[in-house]
């Protein structure tokens, strides 16, 4: 089941952060990285963030977390995290779904770490297209993509 998660509760934003920080301490391995921003994101900025955080609960467990902002004319996906126990079940396959069947944007964008294979593979089988590469000031190689819908 997907739920819009009220972030600005502490017990939900707790429950967010947790997920967060075992699902990035992943993603760091996986892109060698030794400073990985996102690990360092605080508590705080969960608990006082505009963004929209939905999560897909197992019972009543939080297994995965995408993280939204959205207009009239862009819905950016900021993060999605699934709890590493959780892995290769289509936990982010159902909340990307969700959002696209959720969020009436034109265009959808999302980044990642290059080395990120599973999210890559995953953006990639949705239709996202690269647009573009860079290297952060952290020495992470990370790709934008971009998907649109033409109604």
């Amino acid at each position: 089941m997907i739920e819009k998660l009220q972030n600005s509760e502490l017990n939900i934003s707790i429950q967010i952060h947790a997920v967060f920080q075992l699902s990035y301490a992943v993603e760091a391995k996986l892109l060698d990285a030794t400073d990985f921003p996102p690990l360092k994101r605080p508590l705080e900025s969960y608990l006082t963030s505009d963004n929209m955080f939905f999560g897909y609960l197992e019972n009543t467990e939080l297994a995965g977390i995408i993280e939204i902002t959205f207009n009239d004319k862009c819905t950016n996906i900021n993060s999605l995290v699934v709890h590493p126990k959780k892995f290769r079940r289509g936990i982010a396959r159902k909340l990307i779904e969700f959002v696209f069947n959720t969020f009436d944007s034109n265009l959808f964008v999302v980044e990642t770490g290059l080395a990120n294979g599973p999210a890559t593979k995953l953006y990639k089988k949705f239709g996202f297209i690269e647009v573009k590469q860079w290297d952060t000031d952290h020495g992470i190689r990370k790709i934008k993509f971009e998907k649109r819908i033409h109604n």
